[in-house]
């Protein structure tokens, strides 16, 4: 609903949120409030339950067909934005035959005779809750589709009409209480130039599509919508996660002068794309993405990865009560790996802790999902029959790209053992069947995560293919420090000494073998480490697709040599304070 414009200027009001689509916005804000939908609760008779289910079932057939209709509005849309909005419409399709959201809600329907809508809404409330207390991507994401799901079939059955952004005025910026990623595929680039929301998340499908559009925005600025009116002159940091309502004079300077620094600054990343990622003194470096979803595969590829350092396969159990069979694991390996530009690394299924899967844990109590608990291989290895169905797809999506298997959560020789037998057995399976099987069969590997694994690194090199060492729950597991804790999250800190002798140990390791090592965990990411990973003798570093163009021109601008003498001194520190003016000091120098 637009407001109207104030009749007096009030004074400028700064708001943080997170930064989800880079770059800098100024314009009059184009207000849009979705509003409580009036959702009607009342009991359903056992005579009329059958006709509620089909009323559901029609709201269902009628989300399909606005669907169908987004999926040819892709076709005018530039490719990236294009493939990622089939992406999306392909998530939602896939919810709209058969989800948790629409069994529990007929279930609802049945058992407690609920109204459909009232149906929708508690399973959505429901789901909502049993995460509520978990801070991970694929949730976020996940939670986020079943809202815009859950949302669409409540608006069908309520019959009420959604508001298109068509009439959008020129050079908008769109606020709202929230941004569906329907919402933000309508969002016209020519006419609307930002976008901010009181909530949504980094990692969802909103911010995807919106980094597709090339759309600056902020998600979870909170009470920023009750504070703006329709008109005003609103500012937008997509990079630092900031929206400033009617900002003064030298704000708009300053964000003026910002603007055309980062459209600068994005001409040169774009750039990046086709240089190879080499040292000034010609050693190649190879750097590659880590992928939560298929989603993100389009962004891969604008990015530049030398392929896929790093495929969660998590996103396929979350949010649903039963386990993914092996045609479904296949399919959305083989679309990764056909999409990539590269080999593409595959982690085997890695829940518990702040990841659950239901299905995985039934008939345990919640003692076995804790971060110390049944978590990676270890949940893995207890069900044998889930990890070979696992492994039968991997090597089946291997027929059409170089694939590489990665073991997370390991701590001994005899997991990885044990994990080989299974691939083994999957390989026999698949011959029986008459299934092509890749040859050489993948190499296999683990991830370096835990203290216990990175002081073993000696003994596993020698069963292990590769390593792969995420750094943000070795950091953890090391310091004892979950980030995800206000009261220790400043605490959390990748360059203590013991974090990175760690590290260092693990990537000496893997060197004494002569087996590949990477590094894909935030520090990957971060070009003010970049430096010092080379100079420790990393030469694959994987990392979110969006960092992969300034990682490269750090890289760039790097001299292995001088790099590698500098390491060595920071690794005779032995205070994090004095560790991070090193770095520093090294980045200043080139």
């Amino acid at each position: 609903m637009a407001r109207k414009t104030p009749s007096a200027p009030t004074r400028e009001q700064s708001f943080s949120g997170l930064g989800v689509s880079p770059g800098i916005a100024i314009g009059p804000a184009y207000v849009r409030e979705h509003g409580a939908i009036d959702i009607p609760e009342y009991t359903i008779p056992d005579s009329k339950i059958k006709a509620e289910c089909k009323r559901l079932d029609a709201a269902v057939e009628r989300a399909q067909r606005q669907m169908a209709r987004l999926r040819a509005k892709a076709k005018t849309m530039p490719e990236t934005a294009a493939d990622e909005l089939g992406f999306l419409v392909e998530a939602y399709e896939q919810m709209l035959k058969d989800s948790r959201l629409i069994r529990g809600a007929k279930q609802r329907i049945s058992s407690d005779h609920m109204n459909a809508e009232a149906a929708i809404q508690a399973e959505i409330t429901d789901i909502t809750h049993a995460f509520a207390a978990m801070d991970d991507v694929y949730i976020a994401a996940r939670i986020d589709d079943i809202r815009g799901v859950g949302r669409r079939l409540i608006l069908n059955l309520t019959q009420t009409p959604v508001k298109p952004f068509a009439s959008v005025p020129k050079g908008s910026i769109i606020i709202a209480d929230e941004l569906t990623p329907a919402d933000t595929a309508q969002l016209n680039p020519e006419r609307v130039v930002g976008a901010a929301a009181d909530l949504g998340g980094g990692e969802g499908h909103t911010a995807i599509m919106a980094r597709a559009l090339g759309l600056p925005t902020v998600l979870g600025a909170q009470d920023m919508l009750r504070n703006v009116r329709h008109g005003e002159m609103i500012m937008i940091d997509g990079t630092v996660g900031r929206v400033v309502i009617n900002p003064s004079k030298a704000t708009l300077d300053a964000a003026t002068k910002q603007q055309k620094a980062y459209r600068r600054q994005a001409e040169r990343l774009h750039r990046m794309r086709d240089l190879p990622a080499i040292t000034r003194d010609e050693v190649d470096i190879i750097l590659q993405a880590n992928v939560e979803l298929p989603i993100e595969m389009t962004m891969v590829k604008t990015s530049g990865a030398a392929g896929v350092g790093l495929l969660r396969s998590e996103f396929m159990f979350m949010g649903r009560d039963d386990v993914p069979d092996e045609e479904e694991q296949y399919e959305s390996f083989r679309d990764v790996v056909l999409a990539a530009d590269g080999p593409v690394t595959i982690r085997t299924l890695d829940v518990g802790g702040e990841k659950p899967a239901e299905a995985l844990f039934k008939g345990m109590d919640e003692k076995a999902t804790s971060a110390l608990g049944l978590r990676g291989i270890r949940l893995s290895l207890l069900q044998p029959d889930i990890l070979e169905t696992q492994f039968r797809a991997i090597l089946r999506a291997a027929n059409h790209g170089p694939v590489r298997i990665l073991l997370p959560m390991v701590s001994t020789v005899s997991e990885v053992r044990q994990a080989k037998a299974i691939l083994k057995k999957a390989v026999t399976k698949l011959k029986r069947r008459k299934a092509t099987v890749p040859n050489p069969i993948p190499p296999i590997g683990c991830m370096i995560e835990v203290p216990g694994a990175a002081l073993a690194a000696d003994a596993l090199a020698q069963v292990c293919d590769f390593f792969a060492i995420g750094s943000n729950d070795l950091t953890m597991y090391t310091l004892a420090i979950d980030r995800g804790n206000e009261y220790v999250a400043d605490l959390f800190d990748p360059l203590h000494p013991a974090v990175l002798r760690l590290i260092q140990f693990s990537a000496e390791a893997a060197r004494r073998m002569d087996i590949p090592v990477s590094i894909c965990g935030e520090m990957a990411g971060d070009p003010r480490y970049t430096a010092l990973l080379v100079g420790l003798g990393f030469r694959e570093l994987s990392m979110t697709a969006l960092n992969i163009p300034r990682v490269k021109q750090r890289i760039r601008d790097l001299d292995v040599i001088a790099a590698n003498r500098r390491a060595s001194q920071i690794m005779d520190q032995v205070d994090s304070g004095r560790i991070a003016t090193l770095i520093d000091d090294m980045n200043e120098m080139g």
